[in-house]
């Protein structure tokens, strides 16, 4: 069974793999019936504007508007803007292409004016025809944070400027103890019509750590009547995009499937590994399901997602 029409599911998400799997939920449920919740921890404020990079890639994957190449910024963009920065000499290594710069600029003028993050986001997915809801995870600013042998950096300086090389040794999600989840994000994962929960193939530490840090969060996911299921972002011990493998070899954790179920025990039920790793070893008590997991075409991502509700049925009895 995978789709029950009136029962909720709500996604935590954040970076490419967490769209990824949002769009193939997006593609097996009623679009009322699925909230998509976002990791705002990537948020930085570049050249004067408003940037949410987690929220972007989100909006452009449901929305058709992704650019299928790069995996992230929108399709057919053109970079006339960056062009004339560089010529300037302006801080230029934060691409921002001349269709996805508009998309800052609407956002950074509408909190400008007093508009929250959660009421510029659900606008803006609207206009790009997007139906499933999409709720940034709060309307506070809770940024990441990374202790590498560079020094303390702020997130996008380490993953874009610096392309992931300093070796990490430290995360912290800065404000997060001060951040309010979002109403509309409580909303959706205490409904009492919830059938699932799902946590993303999302780098746990970068892009579900800061949804984590949030007060009360952990209680939410733990109290939950409903299943609460994580997909692994790694397949044999390679992570499909990112840093997730070399951050975790860092922190000195193991770079394997069972690594990713620990950090996330006393918070899911079921944890969905990759075929090669269907003998890893969970914790006490989680739930294992096992599924080809890599998510290339539209399809690998409707399997996905039908494998995880299917788990989740299961789980519930």
């Amino acid at each position: 069974m995978t789709s029950i029409a009136g029962e909720k599911v709500v996604a935590l998400s954040g970076g490419v793999g967490g769209a990824k799997l949002a769009l193939g939920l997006s593609q097996l449920m009623p679009p009322e019936d699925l909230t998509i919740i976002v990791n705002t921890g990537d948020d930085f404020q570049h050249l004067g504007l408003s940037i949410s990079p987690d929220l972007d890639t989100l909006l452009y994957t449901l929305s058709g508007l992704a650019d299928p190449d790069k995996g992230w910024g929108r399709r057919d963009e053109t970079w006339t803007f960056m062009q004339a920065l560089t010529e300037l000499g302006g801080d230029a290594w934060f691409l921002l292409g001349d269709g996805d710069l508009a998309l800052h600029v609407e956002r950074s003028r509408r909190l400008a004016a007093g508009e929250t993050l959660t009421q510029v986001t659900y606008d803006l997915s609207r206009q790009v025809g997007i139906k499933p809801a999409i709720v940034p995870m709060t309307d506070d600013t809770v940024a990441t944070r990374v202790r590498s042998d560079a020094g303390w950096l702020d997130f996008q300086e380490y993953f874009v400027r610096l392309r992931c090389e300093p070796a990490v040794r430290e995360i912290t999600y800065q404000g997060a103890p001060t951040a309010r989840l979002a109403d509309e994000a409580h909303a959706a994962l205490t409904d009492k019509n919830l059938r699932a929960i799902v946590i993303c193939p999302s780098n746990p530490w970068l892009s579900v750590g800061p949804l984590l840090a949030l007060p009360g969060m952990r209680d939410l996911l733990a109290d939950c009547n409903a299943p609460v299921i994580a997909v692994s972002p790694l397949i044999g011990g390679q992570a499909v995009k990112g840093p997730t493998a070399k951050l975790m070899a860092e922190l000195n954790l193991d770079v394997a499937a069972a690594e990713v179920a620990h950090y996330y025990d006393g918070l899911i039920d079921g944890f969905v590994v990759d075929t090669v790793d269907a003998d890893t070893l969970l914790p006490a008590g989680m739930q294992r399901s096992v599924a080809p997991i890599m998510m290339t075409s539209l399809e690998d991502k409707i399997r996905v997602a039908r494998a995880v509700l299917d788990f989740a049925d299961i789980l519930r009895g």
